[in-house]
């Protein structure tokens, strides 16, 4: 068995996958959070691993790379190919709201796009890509019982990094945009047309207010425990 981009076997994965976008962040997850770990793909380098919760509940984690096609082939694969029920997606974000501060936890209800993904399917309107809602309370709960600061809301998926308009973010606060990243609104599409669920769960690492306040690239790395722990925990409840 296998796809074009993931060389697992079948059974290789659970039903739950976390995904950060860096397959370095991937390993580090299932190196610190998890045990009875086995590597299950390395393709192109975008590593991929199951074990075990502290709760022995079996996850698994894998990376998505940057940007909603890589995602939404991965995740499209292992939703098809792999059986798995639930992507998680674990990831960094820009805030837009002065009220979110760096390393709070975004639980991002809906998602907004600059990209031309939903051209595919030729709809006369336009496609309002959201968490599955079960994922969303489960989350909200656990960063409530773990008193983690949290924000809930829309994210901004973006295709483009570097904008030739530097002020254009401005357009997406004023309507209470949390912030951007860069995967959240493929996946969710994906979810949706597959009948299968997802949720983006993101950590702040850096301000458009203040293009000075941000983290660290360690920091950004492995500073991310509170999000992560979030994410196992919700996990757990699915898997």
């Amino acid at each position: 068995m296998g796809t074009p981009h993931i060389n697992a076997k079948e059974g290789d994965f659970a039903k739950v996958v976390l995904m950060p976008g860096d397959p370095v962040r991937a390993k580090w997850i299932a190196d610190t959070y998890l045990h009875d770990v086995k590597q299950v793909t390395d393709v192109r380098g975008v590593l991929g691993f199951t074990g075990l919760t502290k709760n022995n509940v079996r996850i698994s984690v894998m990376a998505s790379g940057m940007g909603m096609p890589s995602i939404g082939i991965y995740s499209h694969e292992l939703y098809t190919g792999y059986g798995v029920e639930a992507i998680i997606r674990v990831g960094t974000c820009g805030t837009y709201q002065p009220h979110i501060k760096l390393k709070d936890v975004l639980i991002c209800t809906g998602a907004c796009t600059d990209s031309n993904w939903m051209g595919q399917y030729k709809l006369n309107g336009t496609f309002s890509a959201i968490a599955s809602f079960d994922l969303a309370i489960a989350a909200y709960e656990e960063a409530k019982k773990a008193n983690i600061p949290y924000h809930g809301g829309n994210i901004l998926a973006a295709d483009i990094f570097y904008d030739s308009d530097p002020e254009i973010w401005k357009r997406w606060a004023s309507l209470g945009v949390m912030g951007v990243e860069m995967e959240s609104y493929a996946l969710y599409v994906n979810a949706a047309k597959l009948h299968k669920k997802a949720l983006c769960l993101l950590t702040v690492t850096d301000s458009f207010l203040d293009r000075n306040y941000k983290l660290t690239s360690e920091e950004r790395a492995f500073g991310l425990g509170r999000m992560i722990e979030l994410g196992i925990a919700v996990a757990e409840r699915f898997a």
